[in-house]
């Protein structure tokens, strides 16, 4: 049986892309991590969206209906505590953008604090965080 390979494709930062990251790291899925440099963008998007304005919109129809459909899927699982790491994974996405937009914003907030401390102690995610390339965002 061939093993299954994934590639994460998205902009050199952490953005909407490291809670999938984070997700992989978890699980210990390997990845191929493919970054896209801002320069290259416009004609990486000229092959995706197609080579007319109505193969654009229609892209972007079909885009924006899966991210509709994705907000409809209860996360909810039987083990609560899947749910609980996927949410902690996700505070702890947010949480290393907003330090970067506010440094020290969660200084008066150990709770918070704790849960950044639990997220990085997680071997996979911690691993992952220290091999990650180094981005402000």
């Amino acid at each position: 049986m061939t093993m299954q390979s994934y590639k994460l494709t998205y902009f050199n930062m952490r953005g909407r892309a490291e809670l999938s990251r984070y997700i992989f790291a978890y699980a210990g899925i390997a990845f191929e991590d493919r970054r896209v440099e801002w320069k290259d963008w416009p004609l990486i998007k000229k092959r995706l969206v197609g080579n007319s304005k109505l193969a654009e919109a229609q892209a972007d129809a079909l885009v924006d209906t899966l991210n509709d459909f994705t907000l409809l899927i209860p996360w909810r699982e039987d083990n609560p505590q899947i749910k609980e790491t996927w949410a902690d994974l996700y505070c702890h996405v947010c949480f290393t953008t907003f330090s970067v937009l506010r440094p020290g914003f969660a200084d008066h907030h150990p709770a918070l604090c704790g849960l950044i401390d639990r997220v990085e102690a997680i071997p996979n995610v911690a691993k992952w965080i220290q091999s990650r390339p180094t981005t402000e965002f």
